[in-house]
């Protein structure tokens, strides 16, 4: 049997999350996750790395 969160489960996880690190932190957290991953998917595409020299 596949492992399906509901609603309710989903919630409850947001909320110990958001008591563990906070909703500052959490917002740091995301983008740099949202980074992350516009980085992996441009290394697979094979995209040159301007935008990520670009920012640093």
């Amino acid at each position: 049997m596949p492992f399906r969160l509901g609603l309710t489960e989903l919630t409850i996880i947001l909320l110990i999350v958001i008591v563990l690190f906070g909703v500052g932190r959490l917002g740091k957290i995301g983008s740099e996750l949202g980074r992350a991953m516009r980085e992996f998917r441009a290394g697979i595409n094979g995209a040159p790395e301007a935008d990520s020299k670009s920012n640093h």
